[in-house]
């Protein structure tokens, strides 16, 4: 019998050996698979990169969020010749280059890791903010605080949060919320600070002071901040349309973008609203403050709930609360008290929404598309979110300073977006005990 020929028998033992070493490639695959999720699954550099999120986040998300403040003060003062409508595409700016900026930001990311983003990211946001401080035109104030703040915002944003989503899987949401509680925070700190240093020391000093903070962070956070990397993450095509195949990820994006018309509209005129329903102009300011007080325990709460039942379960109730609130409680807010009660509400319901869609993208993507779908879901709601503030606005106008049109704006699309998500959530799994 030549080498090449097998017996009969020879062929069957083969077979098996061929079926055992199936088998057994089958099993060190699938234990490859799980010491790659136990490898993911915390550790100190993983808790560390939390750290350094969350402080990013503080200095980055958190002065986004406090815009309020610097509305306000521009109505009053640098920009008091302008309509607030006008004022608002500063904030709006903010926020749509800081979205839009995802989609690359975010394949970047996939590509290169946190750092090789952030350091630069870094260097532009703290040009931008001591720029901002020697600005005196309006022009001035939309490129330096709305367009390069937002890029360094979104060059520091996206890679923190993906770079934390990469340590963790079973508790990626808690991680990713305790991370999220720094923008909270931030916009707790921000504003009040902002404040009381426009006072003291002046418009000019109090933002550079604001810059000095910023670079002392974030230079902690690029220490801090690591990833795991993700097989197959590079080489792919930078834009395929066969991320727009899965379903579940158009309707979440979809959602979002109805979500984030209305979202950000209370954030930039609560202090506004107050001061027109007879509160003092100094007490006004620290009810942003207190909005985004109260989305630090919104986005810890649900993060760390979600985690056992389900992100997409604890989403929708707190985007549709965040609706209900906004057309039911916001309307009919008159006093203090009642608009102290709405802002602390809101904001963890809001908060709620904003921790935990990182969490919903990342379950229903693969490792290696974390970033660059993160970025894509926000580039694609960066023009509903550049577009809610100066709508609210012209509605504010319209209606001869009533805030009623602003509201319903706010209240209905946000109740719209959460619908969405709940028809995400039955499409991947319609069982309503399922901890999806």
């Amino acid at each position: 019998m030549t080498p090449r020929e097998k017996s009969p028998g020879s062929s069957m033992a083969d077979s098996g050996t061929d079926t055992r070493h199936d088998a057994l490639s089958d099993e060190r695959k699938g234990s490859a698979t799980l010491a790659d999720d136990e490898a993911r699954e915390g550790g100190v550099n993983a808790w560390l990169t939390v750290l350094g999120a969350f402080l990013a986040l503080f200095c980055t998300f958190g002065q986004l969020n406090s815009f309020g403040t610097f509305q306000s003060w521009y109505e009053e003062h640098q920009l008091k010749h302008l309509p607030a409508s006008t004022i608002s595409w500063i904030g709006s700016l903010q926020l749509w280059v800081f979205f839009f900026s995802g989609g690359f930001v975010g394949r970047s990311f996939d590509e290169y890791g946190p750092r090789i983003l952030m350091a630069p990211g870094t260097v532009i946001l703290v040009l931008s903010i001591m720029l901002t401080s020697i600005s005196h035109e309006y022009y001035h104030y939309i490129l330096c605080q709305g367009i390069l703040f937002g890029l360094g915002v979104g060059m520091i944003f996206y890679p923190s949060l993906a770079a934390v989503s990469s340590h963790f899987r079973k508790y990626r949401a808690t991680a990713l919320g305790i991370a999220m509680a720094g923008s909270g925070l931030g916009g707790v700190v921000y504003p009040i600070m902002f404040r009381q240093l426009f006072s003291i020391v002046g418009f000019g000093w109090a933002v550079r002071i604001s810059g000095f903070m910023t670079l002392a962070l974030l230079g902690i956070a690029l220490v801090l901040v690591s990833s795991q990397p993700a097989s197959g993450s590079k080489h792919r095509p930078w834009f395929s349309l066969q991320t727009f195949k899965d379903t579940n990820f158009v309707l979440v994006v979809i959602a979002s973008i109805f979500i984030s018309l209305g979202l950000f509209i209370p954030y930039f005129y609560i202090v506004d609203y107050a001061i027109a329903h007879s509160v003092p102009q100094e007490t006004a300011f620290y009810v942003l403050s207190i909005m985004n007080a109260g989305s630090i325990p919104g986005r810890l709460a649900p993060s760390f709930v979600s985690d056992s039942l389900g992100r997409f379960n604890l989403i929708i109730p707190c985007s549709f609360l965040s609706g209900i609130l906004a057309l039911a409680l916001w309307t009919s807010a008159r006093s203090f008290a009642a608009i102290i009660l709405f802002s602390v509400l809101f904001g963890f319901f809001s908060g709620g929404f904003n921790a935990l869609i990182v969490s919903c993208i990342a379950q229903i993507s693969e490792p290696k598309e974390i970033g660059t779908r993160m970025g894509m879901l926000y580039t694609i709601i960066s023009f509903p979110s550049m577009g809610g503030g100066p709508a609210a606005g012209a509605l504010l106008g319209r209606d001869h300073g009533s805030y009623t049109g602003l509201i319903v704006l706010s209240g209905t699309t946000i109740v719209i977006g959460s619908i969405l998500l709940l028809c995400a959530r039955l499409k991947i799994d319609s069982k309503p005990s399922a901890r999806v």
